[in-house]
Order: C-alpha cells, then structure tokens, then sequence
C-alpha cells in the first residue's frame, strides 16, 4: 500500500492507507478486527431481538435503547466493506463518490447516536425528577416523535457541506489517513477554497455534538440535585444505580471523539498509525461497548440474554 503514489490513483479516487508499515501482518489484524465486527453484528442484533420480545422492555428506556442499537449497526455496516477489504487485499481504492456517501453515513451516524443518547438523558431526567408522570410525558407517541426528529436532525443539517466535497479541486496527494472516509481527511487534499466546508463543519459539530454534551451534563446535575434531596441513602443509591449504564455509553461515545479531534489538531507530529488506531477506535468502541455496557448492568437484558443462550444450551 505505501507503494502507491498519485499517479497510481486516478484524479477522482482515493488510496485507503490501511495500517501504515503494518502491511505485512495484514491476514493476522484481520482476525481481531473480523472478531470486532461480528461482536459489534451479534451484540446488537441480541439487543434489538431482546427488546423486541420481552413484553417488560417495552418502556421508553429500552425503546431509545433500540435506537442506539439500530445506529451502531448502521455505523459498523459503513465501515465494514472497506476496512476489511484493506486488510484481506480486495479494496485498495475507493471512488470519490463512495468516499463521500461513506464520510456522509459515518458522520450523521455520528450525529445521530449523540442525539439518541441526548434523548436516553431526558428519559433519565423525567424517571428521577418527575417519576409520576413519566408515563405520561413519554407515550409512544411522543417517543415516535423523538425518533423522528433525531433522524432528521442527524440525516438533514449534513447535506451541504457533504455535496460540497463533491465540486471540490483534490490536487494533493490522494491518500486517505484511513481505512475508510472522513470529512476532515477530504479537505485536507483539496485545493479549492474549503472556508464553507471548515465554517458549517465546526458550526455541526458546536450544534450537534458539543450543544448534547452540554444538556446531557445538565440533565444530569439536575438529576444529582434531585437524588441528593432523597431521604434514604439507599433510595440514593438506587436511583443513580439506573444512570449507570447511560453515563457508561455517553463517555465511551465522546471520550473516542475527543480524543480523534485532538490527533487531528494537534497530533500532526504523531505517527500515521496513531491517527490510524484513533480512527478505528472512534468507529467500534461505541458499538463494541454498548451491547456489553447494557446487558451487563441492566438486570432485564441480562437475565433474558441468560436465558436466550440457556435455551439454545439445553
């Protein structure tokens, strides 16, 4: 792969660097990353059947658990094809327009699963700090309506600055810093004037990723103002035992961003291959996690996980 020069990649595709230096162990990292993968597919697909057949999950908790299931799915299907292509020999390239539809589903997956999380911040606020009406406040109607507006808040804003890439000049060298499409990746080998695609890149991201942290952390000073009024400490306790899970998801959704937007700004004096790791991590962590965070510390998932493969044992 680090053979590859610009001449051998036409002026409307790009190399898939892969993993720098690395090429000669490409069969064995395919392995662990094959593993990855199949774990983030089964994970998940046990968390959408397990919802979907245990009639005491039909809450709004474990709908909006749904939701994140359904996204990280999504997230791992879009990088699949082209990681492992890299790594078994069969993708070496991809086409400017598959770069851009790939860049375009990683991000407003992205987006999206920060707005789901945002919307499991609220049904954790209202169970804690309005227990009462909780069922009244999140009917199904109203969760529909939540799901609604995510998916268009996530698939909506991102188009501009997607279809942008599209007319942009890519005069510089045409290799990708990983195995699959990134917005920053792209401007980066553009020539063309990219102050539209860094201004509305940065306003997404203050809007969509920064604005749900900001209300996820207050919803949940509001809850530990709630929790700490409670008389009986085991009442604290278990309250916040029903958070657990949640906080788990949200630093493993943002604590991968975080640390991928720092190599990008500041890390240009790092390896490729870290750039490289950052980037793989950012896609599978959050999708790899999830499934292991939920079943094992909420009890409903846990004992019907339990008796799924009980049932197939015996």
């Amino acid at each position: 792969m680090t053979a590859y020069s610009i001449s051998n990649s036409s002026s409307s595709g790009f190399v898939l660097t892969g993993f720098p230096g690395l090429e000669v162990y490409y069969p064995w990292i395919s392995i662990p990353f094959s593993f990855i993968y199949a774990l983030v597919f089964l994970g998940n697909c046990m968390v959408l059947h397990v919802v979907r057949t245990e009639p005491s999950l039909h809450q709004p908790m474990f709908y909006f658990l749904a939701m994140l299931a359904v996204t990280d799915l999504c997230m791992g299907l879009s990088t699949v094809p082209t990681v492992l292509g890299v790594l078994w020999g069969f993708v070496k390239e991809i086409s400017l327009d598959g770069c851009i539809a790939q860049s375009y589903f990683i991000h407003g997956l992205s987006f999206m699963e920060s707005s789901v999380l945002l919307a499991m911040a609220l049904d954790r606020y209202i169970a804690i700090c309005n227990p009462l009406r909780y069922s009244s406040i999140l009917t199904n109607d109203k969760i529909l309506r939540i799901g609604v507006a995510i998916l268009c808040r996530s698939s909506m804003l991102i188009p501009p600055v997607i279809i942008r890439l599209k007319f942009l000049n890519y005069c510089r060298p045409h290799f990708l810093s990983h195995s699959f499409c990134l917005h920053q990746d792209l401007i980066r080998m553009a020539c063309s004037d990219i102050r539209f695609n860094s201004i509305y890149a940065l306003a997404l991201v203050i809007s969509n990723l920064l604005l749900d942290a900001v209300l996820i952390l207050l919803s949940y000073m509001m809850i530990l103002h709630t929790v700490l009024a409670i008389a009986s400490r085991e009442e604290r306790i278990k309250s916040l035992q029903t958070c657990v899970s949640h906080i788990s998801a949200v630093s493993v959704f943002y604590i991968p961003i975080i640390g991928l937007t720092m190599v990008h700004r500041f890390g240009k004096h790092l390896s490729p291959l870290v750039h490289v790791l950052m980037g793989n991590v950012y896609i599978l962590f959050p999708p790899l996690m999830n499934p292991i965070i939920y079943s094992i510390k909420t009890q409903q998932i846990r004992v019907r996980v339990q008796r799924f493969f009980y049932a197939k044992g015996s």
